[in-house]
């Protein structure tokens, strides 16, 4: 595995320029890093925190799943102490932070949404993991357990419609037992469940959840945006008689896992939400009948479980970057603790 920094490409993130003071040998003062500031007695010194940097991984092997690349954001300061952060493995990783690798172009900005949280403490600084997809995306996105569990020709047409059939239990393996070891062993981390959590849109939305529901001990949360209930979709989706009956036969099979799932109210933060444009119009009817079953295992709208709706927000990159701020606050409050 290579790993470079974008400012090779040219990308520049931020420039510190540090000024130092008129020196009076009256007044020493030491820094965090042991670094002795000679100032002026009426002089406050401010210690400009390190720059966020962006840092590629190409072609990230797995026993598990095809080679991929990453792309990972160290928060603010993290060059400067010894301090551990919690982590967010965010799928579709090639359009978090900027566009030209992109889905058409868009970029979520989220290294520009990190940056301004953490900048007015509204969260705390966290490592973001992007994980980019592959064209297997929608094999390794749909939830295995509920494709298997559809009817046989329900689950024929949902694998012509991804090209073949669930691969998500070998991909969160990959993140499990692959991925995450590398990142909590290379970065200073908080590896425990409370600070870990996934993040991801549409099918990004169906992995995050079920992979806290797959892996409730390693997982502490999950933020599932545009949650792409229907697993596919094989009609015209402006088509409300066709999705009224695919609504029927899914419906049933979400309800029979969430029943057995792992997720636990006591522990674990669920954000899930939707616009009411396009492709986000066929989520609302799955949202609102399956909130007797998130009820049924616990959770209550509150600090840990919100359900949001963002009214005529369509479902693209422009979409979930408008909005991107509120997920990220809901798993990262300034008030989390350390575990």
């Amino acid at each position: 595995m290579q790993q470079s920094f974008w400012a090779l490409w040219g990308f520049l993130i931020v420039s510190v320029v540090a000024c130092s003071p008129a020196a009076d040998p009256g007044v020493s003062s030491d820094d965090s890093a042991g670094t002795s500031l000679n100032v002026s007695r009426n002089e406050v010194v401010t210690r400009v925190p390190s720059p966020p940097q962006l840092i590629d991984v190409e072609a990230f092997e797995s026993v598990h799943v095809a080679s991929r690349n990453l792309t990972i954001w160290l928060p603010p300061g993290y060059e400067d102490g010894t301090r551990a952060y919690p982590v967010i493995y965010f799928h579709d990783g090639q359009n978090l932070f900027r566009p030209g690798f992109s889905y058409a172009g868009e970029e979520w900005g989220v290294d520009e949404a990190m940056t301004e949280l953490v900048a007015e403490g509204e969260i705390e600084p966290a490592i973001i993991v992007g994980i980019w997809n592959t064209p297997l995306r929608a094999r390794e996105y749909g939830p295995q357990a509920l494709f298997e569990a559809l009817p046989e020709a329900e689950q024929a047409g949902v694998a012509g419609y991804w090209g073949g059939a669930a691969l998500s239990d070998a991909y969160l393996r990959f993140i499990v037992e692959e991925l995450k070891p590398h990142i909590d062993t290379t970065y200073r981390t908080r590896p425990g469940a409370a600070s870990t959590f996934l993040m991801g849109s549409s099918m990004g939305g169906l992995i995050s959840l079920y992979g806290l529901a797959e892996y409730p001990d390693v997982f502490g949360g999950a933020a599932a945006v545009s949650t792409h209930w229907p697993l596919a979709v094989l009609h015209d989706w402006e088509d409300g008689q066709a999705a009224e009956l695919w609504f029927q036969t899914v419906l049933p099979v979400w309800q029979d896992y969430l029943s057995d799932a792992g997720l636990d109210a006591s522990r674990h933060r669920l954000w899930m939400d939707h616009g009411t444009a396009d492709l986000d119009g066929l989520y609302p009817p799955y949202q609102r009948a399956l909130e007797p079953d998130f009820a049924a295992l616990g959770f209550v709208e509150g600090a840990d479980f919100t359900v949001k709706v963002y009214p005529d927000a369509p479902h693209n990159e422009v979409a979930w970057r408008a909005r991107v701020k509120e997920p990220l606050r809901f798993l990262l409050p300034n008030s989390t603790e350390l575990d």
